[in-house]
């Protein structure tokens, strides 16, 4: 299979924040938000990958930022790490004052995707290139992250999670 750099998913998605989109507080709804995280995200992995793909994880989402009502939000999207037929998908999130002219971080995240074959069954994923050294840290760190995933939903045992116990105990 061929393999395919992490500049080649990127994906940006742009959306102005309206009333319906807003808490009583006007404030962008974090729900609304992890929608619209998920869509950008997705579409990354279908870039990398060529399939069609389903969410399996999100991992912890912090606001650091509320977006107000008639800023912007932009939602910069990149696939970081594929596995056999998975693959993470990290976020960063700005929101944008236009009046200002100021842009600010709102948050990050890493979702989870994993391709699907014609009989909605996984399928395999072109291996990942990592060129700057921020894809590199990224990718380095993936596979930590996805010991800690399969942890987290019982799929894996904390005494294979070689990487994991290497980084806490120096192995």
């Amino acid at each position: 299979m061929i393999e395919k750099k992490a500049a080649e998913s990127l994906t940006i998605m742009t959306e102005l924040v309206l009333p319906n989109d807003t808490n009583v507080f006007g404030n962008l709804m974090g729900g609304r938000l992890m929608y619209w995280m998920d869509i950008a995200a997705a579409l990354a992995a279908q870039k990398h990958c060529n399939a069609p793909v389903v969410t399996a994880s999100v991992d912890n989402i912090s606001f650091e930022n509320p977006i107000k009502l008639g800023n912007v939000v932009h939602i910069q999207a990149k696939v970081t790490r594929a596995f056999t037929s998975s693959m993470e998908v990290h976020m960063k999130v700005w929101g944008e004052d236009l009046k200002k002219q100021q842009k600010y971080k709102s948050n990050e995240a890493y979702y989870t995707f994993v391709a699907l074959d014609d009989q909605n069954r996984p399928h395999p994923v072109p291996s990942l290139v990592a060129e700057t050294d921020d894809e590199k840290r990224l990718f380095d760190g993936a596979l930590r992250r996805r010991q800690l995933r399969l942890i987290l939903g019982g799929k894996m045992k904390p005494d294979d999670a070689v990487e994991l116990k290497a980084l806490f105990f120096g192995e």
